[in-house]
């Protein structure tokens, strides 16, 4: 582990940057993103029988529900609220998709500097490169494009299985918007 950090050279600290903040989104998102914080089994019941919404409800659902029997009128307002909602759930996500960007080209920006090293250090007599040039330059071109790949390929798995929940939720408070809204037409 020492030689790939040491073999890194400077481009460990923004790579370290981005696997940090990556590990930190992915942790956060997997930790708001639970089905209990969005749309939790009692509030959807609460909603079905057509009770009131628990005021310490903290989830999703029950804001919406909340708001709906604060402003029983007030279609548009419960579907910016739902708009909200969602946005807030896709809080984070674009920080992954700069590391999702950012970390293969820091990678390639290494191996491009690591191959420099060695073209730099070619001996004009022999035509070959200096051993320890040859080796440190070798080392940075390899190890940062594996880092940088192997920041970016879990960064990318999350991204994208958090989206898809994302996606899902989004439909099912839709849902949920049209049956409070349709019971309020009913009146």
């Amino acid at each position: 582990m020492q030689e790939i950090i040491s073999g890194a050279g400077l481009f460990i600290y923004p790579l370290a940057l981005c696997s940090f903040v990556g590990v930190f989104i992915i942790i956060e998102r997997s930790l708001a993103l639970r089905r209990g914080r969005i749309l939790p089994p009692s509030s959807l019941l609460r909603i079905e029988r057509r009770e009131k919404s628990d005021p310490r409800d903290r989830s999703t659902l029950g804001n919406l529900g909340r708001h709906a029997e604060n402003h029983p009128d007030d279609d548009d307002g419960l579907r910016a609220m739902a708009a909200l909602e969602v946005n807030k759930m896709e809080r984070g996500l674009v920080f992954l998709e700069i590391i999702i960007g950012a970390a293969p080209l820091l990678g390639l920006l290494g191996t491009v500097t690591g191959l420099i090293q060695v073209f730099a250090n070619i001996s004009p007599d022999t035509g070959l490169p200096e051993p320890r040039a040859f080796v440190e330059g070798v080392a940075l071109a390899l190890t940062t494009t594996v880092l940088g790949l192997s920041i970016a390929i879990p960064c990318l798995v999350a991204n994208g299985y958090f989206q898809r929940k994302v996606d899902t939720f989004s439909v099912q408070l839709a849902a949920v918007v049209e049956q409070i809204q349709g019971r309020h037409r009913q009146k």
